[in-house]
Parts: structure tokens; sequence; C-alpha cells
């Protein structure tokens, strides 16, 4: 099984910090410049393999090695590319890192016996420089660059090939280093590791062990979730959603000053690669922007699918239900919905990472089909005299509860043949930029809307 530890690097002095700057620029223009290459060949019927010989050029700077892992990483994304083809998926071309004029994306792939980190209270990170740098920045014929590490590796295992990147936005680089670890961490827990926890039986690897979970994955709430355990859980989005509509608005404003401030001779300048570029609608910010806006919500998503996660197991659960939405990702509820759905909250992503976190702790993740669950009633059982009004969805016949709390436990019940245990009360978490927190006790919380705490279980 393979994952990935991510932490971040340091330059000990400004000579090292431009010496690396340096070295993941020249990485970038050769990415840049095989990706042209193999462009024009495709485009006009050429082979995209027979690539020329001027990358020796690089050598000198990046060192022969590197060249090597960033034409590899090339081929490996046509390669990707061309397999998406004969499955008749549709796909664009690999693209450029950027370009000279507006700025590259700095990364660059060192091999995986190239580099050596050493961990401790001084962690370090050393890779190799071509001889051009060496010599330009004073290291020694034999020495690499020196990094400093700060961070913890997560993964132990076999080292692979070490990705390098530089975020300008927060002037910050960082590495990403692949290991090849375990199956899965599952193996290692023992129930006897937990004499202080009652009924450890519960865990998975167990033969006692079936708990099981449903999720009901929302636009407004972006996760319920309902345990055969008796838990609730509750992770609330529209503070997330609302930055997120703050950044988008700010990017289309700044969008819509572009076409003013730029001259007909400015918007037709050619890019590094001589291609024409009409009335570019971009800008250095307005690509921070975005990027500031990925990140925050891959960073929320991330933590969120980690938390909840961990949670379910140490409750023991094996299995976890997820909602296959293809059909509802196809259908146009309206406008904010389809942008939180697709754009916000990236529910394909979402689910692919759940789906990697599952298989890191042993738990089973299963797509399956929740039609009506968010429209029926638990005590009646209808779903056409039920009504939803934001959060709470009541019945004709006098039900009334959380909606997307009772769409995962109905979905949990109808999926599960374990016995559901009768459900505590939800516990809401609210992101802080850094954790979810949760409130225990919901109800108190002056954000949450005030349900009647009698109807909020399905179980009744």
């Amino acid at each position: 099984m393979k994952r990935v530890n991510t932490f971040e690097v340091v330059p000990q002095t400004e000579n090292d910090k431009e010496c690396l700057l340096r070295l993941l620029d020249a990485s970038a223009s050769l990415w840049n410049e095989l990706t042209y290459e193999r462009r024009q060949n495709y485009f006009g019927n050429g082979d995209v393999w027979d690539t020329s010989e001027y990358r020796g050029q690089y050598n000198g700077v990046v060192g022969s090695a590197t060249v090597q892992q960033v034409t590899r990483k090339n081929s490996e994304a046509w390669r990707s590319f061309f397999a998406l083809k004969e499955k008749g998926e549709y796909a664009n071309p690999p693209s450029y890192w950027g370009n000279e004029e507006d700025g590259r994306e700095l990364r660059t792939y060192i091999r995986c016996n190239q580099y050596t980190i050493e961990w401790g209270k001084r962690s370090r990170l050393e890779i190799p420089v071509g001889q051009e740098l060496k010599d330009e920045y004073g290291l020694g014929y034999h020495e690499r660059l020196r990094l400093e590490v700060r961070g913890n590796p997560k993964w132990d295992g076999k080292q692979g090939r070490l990705e390098l990147e530089y975020d300008e936005m927060s002037d910050t680089f960082r590495a990403f280093q692949p290991v090849t670890v375990p199956d899965s961490r599952l193996d290692s827990r023992k129930i006897e590791d937990f004499p202080e926890v009652e009924n450890a039986s519960r865990f998975r690897n167990s033969p006692l062990a079936s708990e099981e979970a449903a999720l009901d994955v929302g636009a407004n709430n972006l996760v319920a979730c309902s345990t055969t355990t008796g838990n609730l859980y509750l992770y609330d989005g529209r503070e997330l959603f609302g930055r997120f509509r703050e950044t988008t608005d700010e990017i289309a404003r700044l969008q819509s000053k572009l076409p003013e401030r730029r001259s007909l001779s400015e918007s037709r300048k050619t890019s590094s690669s001589g291609r024409l570029r009409e009335g570019r609608y971009s800008s250095k910010r307005i690509r921070r922007l975005y990027r500031q806006r990925t990140k925050r919500r891959d960073h929320a998503q991330n933590a969120l699918v980690r938390d909840l996660v961990e949670r379910l197991y140490d409750e023991g659960v094996a299995t976890v239900y997820v909602g296959d939405l293809t059909d509802v990702l196809e259908t146009h509820w309206s406008v904010r919905v389809n942008e939180k759905t697709h754009n916000f909250w990236a529910f394909k992503k979402f689910i692919h990472r759940l789906a990697c976190v599952c298989e890191e702790y042993g738990i089973s993740l299963e797509a399956e089909s929740e039609a009506w669950t968010s429209q029926t009633c638990p005590e009646c059982g209808d779903h056409e005299e039920t009504v939803r009004h934001g959060d709470t969805l009541t019945c004709s016949c006098g039900f009334e509860g959380h909606a997307d709390l009772t769409a995962s436990e109905t979905f949990l019940r109808e999926n599960s043949d374990t016995e559901v245990r009768p459900m505590a009360r939800p516990v809401r978490f609210e992101w802080d930029d850094h954790d979810w927190s949760g409130k225990p006790h919901p109800h108190e919380s002056p954000k949450e809307v005030r349900t009647n705490p009698q109807v909020a279980s399905v179980g009744r």
C-alpha cells in the first residue's frame, strides 16, 4: 500500500534558497520543452515519443538523474492521456507548468536513491544539483544541497520518487515523499493493546466486530453520519462555502477589470511556446486566489475525512455506506447547489479521498443507492407527504427531525444487517481553519437550528 509523507523544506541560507529556486525553475522549463515538442508531434500526427536530445542542456543545472525523472514523469502523463483516450473518455493532452512571462509552476522530481532524509531534532534533506549550480553557489564537487525539514514522517517504509514544489503565495517549499507500507495499519492493532477500552472486542480485527456506518453527503451539511453504535455526526459547511463564494466573487471582480486594463496589442502577445493568446483572462493575483481557494477547500476536506474515519475506526466500524450520486450529479437542482456539489465540495474528489483513507484503516467503502432517503419519513415510511425546510424534515404524521441526519440513519437501516442501537444526541462539527471542532450538544449552540430532541432519531 502506497502512502505519502508531506513536510516543509526550508533552505538554511538565502544562497541555498536561490539555488533551490534555480533547480525548480530549470525543471519546469525542461517539462515545458518536453510538453511543447510532444504536443507538436501529437497534433502534427507525429510520434510523441520521438523527442530530440536538447534535454542534455539541463544536465549541468539539475543533474542527469533529475532530468531523467522529469522526463519519466512527463512520459507517465502522456501514457495516462492515451489510456483515457483508449477507454473512450474525454481527456486533454498534458499541459505546461506555466510560462516564463507569467511565471512557471516551480516543481521537480528526485529519484528515490538520489536523496536522503534524516529525521530527528535537526531533520534534514539532501538532494543533488548539477555541476553548474554547484560551482555558482559554492558547493563542493561531491556535495549536495542540504535543506532543513520541518515536520514528522507519518509513514515509515520504502521511499519512492520525491516531489518538491514551491508555493509562491506562502513562500514555502513542500516535499511529497511516497512510501510503500504494509497493506493496513489495522494489521498491527490488536485488541489486547487496548485493555482500558470497555468492550474491546468491537474493533474490526475481532471476529465479533461488524459495526457499520452510513453517510449522507450534502451541500450545506457536508457530511451527516449515522453508525450502528448509536452515534450521529454532522459536519457543517456553510461557513466554508461562504468563504468560497467570497473568493469566487473577488476573482470575478478582478477578471471584469482585466479587459479594461489591457490594450489589444497587450492581449495578443504570444506565450513562450509561440502560441497566440487572445484576450488573456487571468493575472498572477487571480491565479493566486484560485490556488488559495482550492487549497483551503482541500485542507478542510482532507481534515474532515481523516477526522471522520478515525472516529469510525475507534468505534469498530468495518463498513461505510455512501450514496451513489452518479445520476444525482447529472441533475441540475439549481445553480447554487451545482456550485456547491461540483466546484466547492468536489464530490468525486471527496469520495476518492474517503476511499483512500478507509483503505488505510482497513474499512470497506460501499456505494449504494440512497434514493428517497432524504424525503422518507422514518415513522410512517411516506415520502410524498414530507416537507423539508432548511435542515428540518417534517411529515403530516407528526414527525419532525434533522433532515440530513434522518437521511443518513434511514440509509443505514436500509443497507445494514447489523442491529442499529438507539441514537445519541448528534455531535456537530464546525471548521476553524485548522480542525473540525465538535459540540456534543448542538441544540445549545446559537448556530444550531433548534429541533425537538425527542424526534431527532429515526429509531423512535
